[in-house]
């Protein structure tokens, strides 16, 4: 088993460490919980206008009075918006018209319901950017469906193991939760190379389908040929509810649905009437706008930390947890710690979300995802948090208040869980 720099040793199912107090994925629960409450003081103190979301998910609901009696019926409304929502799918994705699409209650559901549909009893092999790896999601339903995951970063290594392993599935992700971006040449190679080999190619579009195009003048997530593309309903300018949207070739995308059906995960009609609402409001310029906040929270977190601490995306900056940690060490004064960098990251998100109610994935994100701190920005959230100068004060104060109680498991334990 691998180790991060501390000698920590790396669940590879995660790709981070544990550590003692988040051991596993009911601990994270635990924190998700204690992250919710935390939440919940600070809107009691300062109101829910105050709430600033730096996840890159704004999970609204953006049905209007008229679609709840008839769209949200559960058995009817299906029939009656099924069209409508598979034409504003085929739109956004920029289909050819003969897609068919589906909503499930995540993109993670979606991703594993398709590694159940198609694997076929042999190796998923996943294609990510150089330097990232693929979503957890994607390990968690080979480990379902009793199959191996095998990664690859570029083409020569992709045709290597689809003659070497001989996949059914193989799965795409073009840009990362870290923004790790593939180009498109190498997607559009890479989808004919595996349809080429038979495979059944599944492209994890989560934040790419608006990412690419809008910020970087991509193609559209249905041009590349992939036979099943997924995105989220909250991701990179969408307004939510959080909810995977599959759009694809019928045959392809029949299997997954009734997999997502099998095991509980397809979206109910309030939730597909609401991702298909979010598909319908996109604007390009709220996610140019949600891109320029966080440059400006970007700016100012160098300032305060210094620019090698600090690694900036299209949508705002990151500190890796590694990093996190060793600034946390510096302000302690101290080489070496029993802390992990997962805890100290989980540690400076409640505090930062106690303080100004910012929200990040380290308080609020789902178990087995990133312990980044990503600040991503949603609209409007840096000025509900006072601006960038004081959300940058805002987490070096955290991070100063981390270091003077580093190996206070009590104060860890109340931090992340609420309990003394």
């Amino acid at each position: 088993m691998s180790e991060d720099q501390f000698g920590n040793p790396i669940d590879p199912s995660v790709g981070y460490a544990r550590g003692a107090l988040l051991a596993g994925s009911a601990d994270e629960v635990r924190r998700l919980a204690q992250g919710g409450r935390v939440a919940a003081d600070f809107v009691a103190r300062e109101g829910i206008d105050k709430i600033a979301v730096c996840t890159g998910n704004l999970r609204f609901y953006p049905v209007d009075a008229s679609d709840l009696p008839e769209l949200c019926e559960e058995w009817v409304g299906p029939g009656l918006y099924g069209e409508e929502l598979r034409q504003a799918a085929i739109a956004h994705m920029g289909g050819d018209g003969d897609e068919a699409a589906a909503v499930v209650n995540r993109t993670s559901a979606g991703i594993v319901a398709a590694v159940l549909a198609h694997s076929a009893n042999r190796p998923v092999l996943s294609l990510v950017p150089a330097g990232d790896r693929s979503h957890a999601s994607v390990a968690r339903g080979a480990k379902l469906a009793g199959v191996p995951v095998i990664e690859a970063y570029d083409l020569p290594e992709m045709k290597r193991l689809l003659a070497a392993h001989v996949p059914s599935l193989v799965v795409i992700t073009t840009v990362t939760s870290e923004l790790a971006m593939l180009d498109d040449a190498l997607t559009a190679a890479a989808v004919r190379t595996a349809k080429r080999a038979g495979c059944v190619v599944f492209l994890d579009e989560a934040y790419g389908a608006r990412f690419r195009p809008v910020l970087h003048g991509g193609a559209p997530s249905l041009s590349f040929g992939a036979d099943l593309v997924i995105t989220n309903a909250d991701k990179a300018g969408l307004s939510g509810p959080r909810a995977g949207v599959l759009c694809g070739d019928p045959a392809a995308l029949v299997p997954v649905q009734a997999k997502a059906s099998e095991l509980g995960m397809e979206a109910r009609a309030p939730i597909a009437v609401g991702a298909m609402r979010s598909l319908q409001g996109f604007a390009p310029k709220l996610l140019t706008q949600e891109a320029q906040d966080g440059q400006d929270l970007a700016a100012a977190l160098e300032e305060a930390l210094g620019n090698s601490r600090i690694k900036r995306s299209a949508l705002g900056p990151k500190i890796d947890e590694q990093d996190a940690m060793q600034i946390v060490l510096e302000m302690a004064k101290v080489s070496e710690t029993a802390r992990v960098p997962a805890e100290v990251t989980a540690a400076v998100g409640m505090l930062i979300l106690r303080d100004k109610g910012i929200v990040t994935v380290n308080t609020h994100g789902q178990p087995g995802g990133r312990v980044s701190i990503r600040l991503k920005p949603t609209s409007g959230a840096v000025a509900r948090a006072g601006g960038a100068t004081a959300v940058a004060c805002c987490l070096v104060a955290a991070f100063d208040e981390v270091a003077n109680h580093l190996d206070d498991d009590h104060w860890f334990s109340a931090t992340l869980f609420g309990e003394r």
